[in-house]
């Protein structure tokens, strides 16, 4: 009896075989990829428990946009120990951007959830006013982010907002608690968080408002430096705002009971 011969499938197979058999080496060499690159991460997270960094990610991307316009511009940005940083801005910038930073583990998920009612809240009121021809709500939306995840942003990601940014933002925050003390964690924040064009830390920040250093800083200064940091760019050149006045005031009556390392 002749042997059969093969059909047009089992002709098919060694193909489909080896096509499965790359993508599956693909997405193995992305997985690894990816975890290697977590790896490096958390190597340089270890490295900033101890040194402090010469520059950031958001630094490096605004000293490229101030460049396009100015190739001999330079950042204002002078790294000071945790002792040489009044206390005032500490408790200031704890009260108002994470009253929670001693008590969680990176993520405060009630601040979370809180930011996402009131930011849905805007958005629907927003859309009300529209359709019957009325001007939006201005109040500003609210972020859920704590202090280490600021440290997080701002020293290996970006300003942009999506969700693959985002995700690795929360592995970095949770590299970052797990081998960094709260004192390290508000130390590194104080000094690399954003205070205006080009202005970055509590000194630079401290010398281009009010020609003091940050360990000089009074209740209401540093209230005021505090106030800034959502928007720091908009307030450098907006400094009469209202919104910024009473956020200070606020801030001062709420600096008393924020708890610092």
């Amino acid at each position: 009896m002749p042997p059969r011969r093969p059909t047009r499938s089992t002709r098919r197979r060694p193909l489909a075989a080896r096509v499965a058999g790359m993508a599956m080496r693909l997405v193995l060499a992305a997985v690894a990829l990816v975890l290697l690159y977590q790896v490096w991460l958390f190597g340089w997270v270890l490295w900033y428990a101890y040194v402090p960094p010469g520059s950031t990610s958001v630094m490096r991307s605004e000293l490229s946009r101030l460049q396009e316009r100015d190739p001999h511009r330079r950042l204002n940005y002078q790294w000071v120990d945790y002792g040489r940083i009044s206390n005032n801005l500490k408790r200031a910038a704890v009260a108002a951007e994470d009253a929670n930073f001693l008590e969680h583990g990176g993520i405060d998920w009630n601040a979370v959830e809180k930011a996402y009612d009131h930011n849905r809240q805007l958005a629907e009121a927003a859309e009300r006013a529209l359709a019957r021809g009325r001007k939006p709500p201005t109040r500003p939306m609210r972020g859920g982010s704590t202090i280490t995840q600021q440290v997080a942003k701002n020293l290996f990601l970006s300003n942009s907002r999506n969700y693959l940014r985002k995700g690795q933002e929360v592995v970095i925050t949770y590299m970052i608690e797990l081998v960094m003390t709260k004192q390290r964690i508000l130390e590194l924040y104080l000094n690399i968080a954003e205070w205006g064009e080009g202005v970055f830390g509590a000194e630079a920040a401290a010398r281009h408002y009010f020609n003091t250093s940050a360990s000089n800083l009074s209740s209401y200064q540093a209230a005021r430096l505090a106030s800034m940091l959502p928007r720091p760019r908009f307030y450098d050149k907006n400094r009469g705002s209202a919104y910024l006045a009473s956020r200070t005031d606020r801030l001062l009556r709420w600096m008393p009971g924020a708890a610092i390392p």
